[in-house]
């Protein structure tokens, strides 16, 4: 059987405390930040050390986890991937990314994203993805549209960034439609 985790480029693993460096990394950039969540004040050193090892600290799966993205060449921090608000009954969880500046338009947060969705998918039995993405992130927009993610609306005014109120569009492919596009993997 092929692991799961690895793909050509990135494997997903756990956080380890030490991957506090990448987070606060990752938090840096301002304009980053916004264009896929809330922006907060400055976290001091010692504040990105004791909340990464309390999620490197936490069980593994659950409703709501985190993945370290790494890339295989150099075992590099290249972002994280996360599942969230999952909805067992319905067969539906929400992911988002987030990817470091130098590990962009290199392919890692297209991987990270099918071998996340082939684990739900796969091994969880969910039936639908959803991502949220804010309509003035180009970049993300085409990652997911590229994956075979569809449309499937938009909330207008639904987020408050940079001192305006900004448009969300809803996207997500289904179970089938990943498979269509990805082959299932083998247990061989």
């Amino acid at each position: 059987m092929s692991d799961i985790w690895t793909g050509e480029k990135v494997r997903l693993r756990g956080v380890e405390p030490g991957d506090w460096e990448g987070f606060r990394d990752l938090a840096r950039n301002p304009v980053d930040v916004r264009t896929s969540d809330l922006l907060e004040p400055p976290r001091s050193d010692e504040g990105f050390r004791a909340w990464t090892a309390e999620r490197a600290g936490r069980p593994p799966g659950g409703e709501a986890f985190r993945l370290v993205i790494e890339t295989l060449a150099d075992r590099a921090f290249a972002g994280t991937v996360t599942v969230g608000e999952t909805d067992n009954r319905a067969g539906r969880f929400k992911t988002g990314i987030a990817v470091t500046r130098d590990h962009r338009r290199k392919g890692c947060a297209a991987e990270a994203t099918e071998l996340l969705l082939t684990y739900m998918f796969a091994e969880q039995r969910h039936h639908k993805c959803e991502v949220e993405i804010h309509a003035f992130n180009d970049a993300s927009l085409a990652l997911y549209r590229k994956l075979g993610f569809s449309e499937e609306g938009r909330l207008r005014q639904h987020e408050f960034l940079a001192g305006d109120f900004h448009d969300v569009v809803l996207l997500g492919p289904t179970a089938p439609e990943h498979w269509a596009a990805h082959p299932r993997p083998s247990l061989r």
